[in-house]
């Protein structure tokens, strides 16, 4: 079982980043595999502690961990991690090491020039239904994929790469200023270790070609606005035959005619007829699954009133939980009122009572004394 991000950190569950990156920068030193060589459990360690800190140090990915746990991670859920950790290793060790250690990672990071590839956002644009019920959809992604020709190794056909004569296949060269050595990228390279004399003619030496691919996108029941889907290794190709990047699918749902969404509960404003309201009724509301709801009004029904329908709102992501509907009446005052319409309304104006309307009558009359009583101050 794997083992919670905050304690293998050290930190409290809602400390700020400052807390974080120090914890994180303490514990990486102590176990990077250049200070304990040929120690696998060291090893093992501090890829622990980059995929932890890597979660943690992002609001998105901590706000889903911190509700989900490790499961918010699996079955391409919200984020990925990448063996090198190479954003979570940025952060920290340019602060210890600076341009000595920064250099170092440079292009040469990734063996033999094969830089991975960069990651693609798709935006998505679903339904308040979709979001519901889930669906299957269709994408087309600008992307760029390995070029057939050369397999990805840049180099023509019957040619191969061969290691930079600069700095012999390392990617980095060494310069000695006074007391100190300082590594740097390899100028000729660029970092990558080798050189291409005869470049494949298909993608120019890059192993890589664009295209558009076609994807099909699982976007499960119960998905909020904004929420990030992950599918790995469908970014673009890596240059040189290195892995390919990761896509991310940001989705958006859009605003509904009838329904507003809170969290998985729903909200729907429905007008109802003064008469209605007065002497009590029902009236039917179709809800997004489809079916029908009869929602009994009792007599006397005030404007704002709101009725709970259980189980009619959002599913959960991930879980069996189910939201309400939530239905907030109108009352709605007659318009076009006939002549013997209008008549009945005045006679039932002059037979009514301060009982047939309390609210109104407690206000005015709650107004009168608070003002009479600032006169006698």
């Amino acid at each position: 079982m794997k083992a919670d991000y905050y304690e293998m950190l050290g930190v409290a569950k809602g400390c700020d980043e400052k807390v974080l990156k120090t914890a994180y920068r303490k514990l990486a030193m102590q176990f990077h595999p250049d200070r304990n060589p040929g120690n696998a459990d060291a090893e093992a360690k501090f890829k622990e502690l980059g995929e932890a800190y890597e979660v943690l140090k992002d609001p998105q990915k901590r706000a889903a961990y911190d509700r989900f746990g490790h499961a918010a991670f699996q079955n391409g859920g919200g984020a990925g991690f990448r063996g090198d950790f190479g954003s979570s290793m940025a952060d920290v060790f340019d602060d210890i090491f600076g341009e000595m250690m920064g250099q170092r990672r440079g292009r040469a990071g990734s063996s033999g020039g094969r830089e991975r590839g960069s990651d693609l956002r798709y935006n998505m644009e679903v339904s308040l239904e979709e979001a519901f019920g889930g669906k299957t959809a269709e994408i087309g992604v600008p992307t760029t994929i390995q070029c057939e020709v050369c397999n990805g190794t840049g180099a023509k056909p019957g040619s191969a790469p061969k290691a930079c004569p600069t700095c012999g296949g390392v990617g980095r060269v060494r310069a000695a200023q006074g007391f100190f050595s300082i590594e740097r990228t390899c100028p000729t390279c660029q970092g990558r270790g080798e050189m291409i004399a005869d470049p494949c003619t298909a993608c120019d030496g890059e192993g890589r070609l664009p295209e558009e691919r076609n994807l099909s996108v699982n976007i499960p029941a119960g998905i909020e606005d904004g929420t990030r889907i992950r599918l790995a290794g469908e970014g673009e190709a890596g240059l040189r035959g290195g892995p390919a990047g990761d896509l991310y699918i940001f989705l958006s749902v859009r605003p509904h005619e009838f329904f507003q969404r809170d969290g998985a509960d729903l909200f729907c404003k429905v007008p109802v007829s003064m008469t209605t309201a007065a002497l009590g009724g029902s009236f039917e509301v179709t809800t997004l699954d489809g079916a029908k709801t009869r929602v009994k009004v009792p007599d006397g029904t005030q404007s704002g009133k709101q009725f709970r329908v259980k189980g009619k709102g959002m599913p959960v992501l991930r879980s069996p939980q189910t939201g309400d509907l939530f239905i907030q009446v109108q009352i709605e005052t007659p318009q076009n009122l006939s002549r013997r319409q209008r008549e009945l309304l005045e006679e039932f104006e002059q037979i009514s009572s301060s009982d047939n309307s309390p609210q109104s009558t407690g206000f005015f009359a709650r107004m009168k004394d608070f003002f009479e009583g600032l006169g006698e101050t």
